[in-house]
């Protein structure tokens, strides 16, 4: 069996070691925000972005999707509810890897590690480390903590944990489509949630990205050098916070780079579920799930998923410290 990418760093380093219209009267559910039925136009047309072409149209239902990204304060709500044990939290089965020595299998999950000087761009071990003790309450390792930090998005979340939690709070993840058309705010065709332009006239940074020249260099020209609050940048379009940048959000859609070709560029697609599998040439034995939104390691030379209409990837077991979520609520139809 193939492994993860996230599997993969725990084998590098224990080796290295040894739409209906909805009525007025129906009110959002609190901290989420009523994104109405519509048509959009899906996609982007960016060269560094194939898998997000071509662009075509989407009809989409009314629906209702949390304001910000899962925080830590609801996250550790959930937890406390349901005694559940994420699984960074959980120690790696043997089974799933064969001749690593058990003692070497521990939990954790993958962190950033900001190499000294500049590196090639086309190996992420560069730049990720698997961390024993990362998750969710230590999310650079077991010297770390979230003490304080309440309103910063929950992070070392997989696929599972995703689901495990949108399920307690009556919600689910939602399709890439819904994401998508949520994160433009209402505006067509622009290239990021904001608009066209990467920094407001003023030199401000609108989201949490990396700045500077990735991964060796972060300027911390936005006013982080990691993760922030849900509420540090101002919303888009509808209301919603970290729409683009600072945490992925994990979505319900298998992963296939060809899936939009398959879609008819001329008639809207209704409520798109996604492929019925998954394929990934990079990790063709490893299925995927969409993520969305990009994070606060995207760079304009790397990544830069924090276009609106680009497309994230993950196994659904990995998990990292740039990995969040965010669920959405069906509307009652009447």
């Amino acid at each position: 069996m193939k492994l993860s990418f996230a599997a993969g760093l725990l084998i590098s380093i224990t080796t290295t070691f040894a739409a209906a219209a909805v009525p007025a009267t129906q009110p959002a559910p609190e901290g989420m925000v009523l994104i109405p039925a519509g048509t959009f136009t899906m996609g982007g047309d960016d060269p560094r972005t194939p898998d997000a072409q071509p662009l075509h149209p989407v009809t989409l239902d009314a629906f209702f999707i949390d304001a910000t990204p899962v925080t830590n304060a609801q996250f550790r709500k959930f937890v406390d509810a349901t005694k559940y044990v994420t699984v960074s939290e959980r120690k790696p089965d043997p089974k799933d890897y064969p001749g690593v020595p058990e003692d070497k299998l521990v939990a954790g999950s993958a962190v950033f590690d900001q190499p000294p000087h500049d590196v090639p761009l086309d190996n992420a071990y560069a730049w990720w480390k698997y961390e024993p003790g990362a998750n969710w309450q230590h999310p650079e390792g077991p010297q770390s903590n979230i003490d304080g930090k309440d309103n910063f998005p929950v992070v070392h979340v997989c696929y599972d944990d995703a689901l495990a939690y949108a399920k307690w709070a009556g919600k689910r993840l939602p399709t890439e489509a819904e994401y998508e058309y949520a994160a433009r705010g209402g505006l067509e065709g622009k290239k990021y949630s904001w608009g066209d332009e990467l920094t407001s006239k003023d030199g401000k940074y609108p989201q949490n990205i990396w700045t500077g020249h990735f991964p060796s260099e972060n300027t911390g020209a936005d006013g982080f050098k990691g993760l922030s609050p849900v509420d540090a940048f101002p919303p888009n379009g509808y209301g919603l916070r970290d729409i683009g940048g600072n945490v992925w959000s994990w979505c319900s859609d298998w992963y296939r780079p060809d899936y939009y070709q398959t879609l008819d560029a001329k008639t809207p697609a209704k409520n798109p579920q996604g492929p019925p599998d998954s394929f990934d040439p990079s990790e063709p034995g490893i299925p995927k799930r969409v993520l969305r939104g990009g994070s606060f390691l995207c760079a304009e030379r790397y990544c830069t998923r924090y276009l609106v209409g680009s497309r994230g990837k993950g196994a659904p077991d990995s998990a990292a410290i740039n990995i969040g979520l965010r669920c959405v609520k069906d509307v009652e139809k009447k």
